[in-house]
């Protein structure tokens, strides 16, 4: 693997670790901001908040630096926002509200790095392969986000139990300038993209594909997030899987993340990233309606837990390159767009999977797994009409 990739992939790492730590340690963070769960969830939305706003402002301001000096910029905000997260103060004797809102804006500017990064990391990756294997070095700079679901979050939920939250943004903190200094070491300079004027940024946005291909993301990632938002209950509550082996069941979860990363940019590079995303959306949407019907049975709801989040990761690679390159006088702007349509698919899963629970009916647990295939199946078809309009068979991609 090229150390420029290598870097890359560190920085996602850092990433995926501010972005899904908060859903392990937020009854902690209810506890010491004295809210409830559902307003310590704010910090969650404020995060992904800050990645659809920050996105489009990199890709107004910084289009005329050099690739390699947005990566400092990007990397500077990240690492001086973890830095107050872990210095936040929290509520005193008389419980004022001021440090939970002071959170909240961290956690709004923690998030504008985020789409950015894997925006100008996409079109990097596919400078460094030149033209080569390009998905699958995409992939790689994502490898990181996987690696964070599969060992990172866990340790960091058991070093908040065992110590405090703060150490796990301390951390952070130290990684973002191992990366900072990784990019510096490791990436070649690389020119600034050609700059036609603010206007031309989102001159793409007249096309049908970058639309088609929003809709794809938005809906298969939300279709899945249905599901996987409430995967502790429906595990433990309706497949008999018993609580003390959930850690264990998100690091299953997590392996089939990486995997999926990995498998997901090999077989863009073979088969295309356009037929590949539809395909893998197509298994994805198999997985959730067998997830519908055989919940119940713990024997296939652990292998189709593993087998869905690895779809999840598989079509992450594809998509951002297919922004990317359909995204022509505007890429910075496009490689984003992937990681806005991500976290509006997370919010809007999350809400939508939510409504048919009722907690005290363990078989409600069933019909978030319908409701995601239902997104999913959305999703695929605008596949389908995006590989009809725009993938000829003698097109590389």
């Amino acid at each position: 693997m090229k150390k420029s990739l290598t870097a890359l992939a560190f920085g996602s790492f850092g990433l995926g670790i501010s972005e899904f730590v908060m859903m392990g340690i937020l009854p902690y963070l209810a506890h010491d901001f004295r809210v409830g769960i559902a307003d310590a969830g704010n910090f969650i939305s404020a995060y992904a908040l800050g990645v659809c706003v920050g996105a489009p402002l990199v890709a107004a301001f910084a289009r005329k630096l050099p690739l390699k000096h947005i990566m400092y910029v990007l990397m500077a905000i990240s690492t001086l926002t973890s830095l107050a997260m872990a210095c936040c103060p929290v509520p005193g004797a008389d419980g004022e509200s001021w440090p939970y809102y002071l959170m909240l804006a961290i956690r709004f500017l923690s998030g504008t790095p985020h789409g950015a990064f894997f925006g100008v990391g996409a079109i990097m990756a596919d400078r460094l392969a030149r033209g080569e294997k390009a998905t699958f070095a995409v992939a790689i700079v994502s490898l990181g986000m996987a690696i964070a679901n599969l060992m990172g979050n866990p340790l960091c939920a058991w070093v908040t139990s065992a110590l405090s939250w703060r150490y796990i943004f301390y951390f952070s903190t130290c990684w973002n300038i191992i990366t900072w200094l990784s990019i510096a070491r490791w990436i070649p300079r690389m020119d600034a993209l050609p700059d036609h004027g603010l206007k031309s940024e989102f001159r793409f946005l007249r096309s049908w594909a970058p639309w088609l291909l929003f809709i794809c993301t938005i809906m298969g990632n939300g279709g899945v997030f249905c599901w996987y938002s409430y995967i502790s209950p429906t595990l433990t509550g309706l497949a008999g899987v018993p609580e003390h082996l959930m850690g264990i069941m998100l690091v299953l979860a997590g392996a089939g993340m990486v995997v999926g990363n990995l498998s997901g940019g090999k077989l863009s590079d073979r088969f295309g990233p356009g037929r590949t995303g539809r395909g893998i959306e197509a298994c994805i949407l198999v997985c959730l309606l067998l997830t519908f019907f055989t919940t119940h049975l713990m024997w296939c709801a652990i292998p189709l837990m593993m087998l869905t989040t690895c779809g999840l990761f598989a079509v992450s690679s594809p998509q951002q390159l297919l922004f990317v390159r359909h995204s022509k006088g505007g890429e910075l702007m496009g490689g984003a767009m992937v990681q806005i349509a991500f976290n509006l698919g997370n919010a809007i899963g999350a809400w939508a999977g939510g409504l048919p629970i009722d907690e005290a009916v363990p078989s409600t647990y069933h019909y978030p797994a319908l409701i995601g295939a239902s997104f999913v199946l959305f999703g695929l078809i605008s596949y389908i009409v995006f590989c009809h309009k725009y993938e000829s068979k003698n097109s590389r991609f």
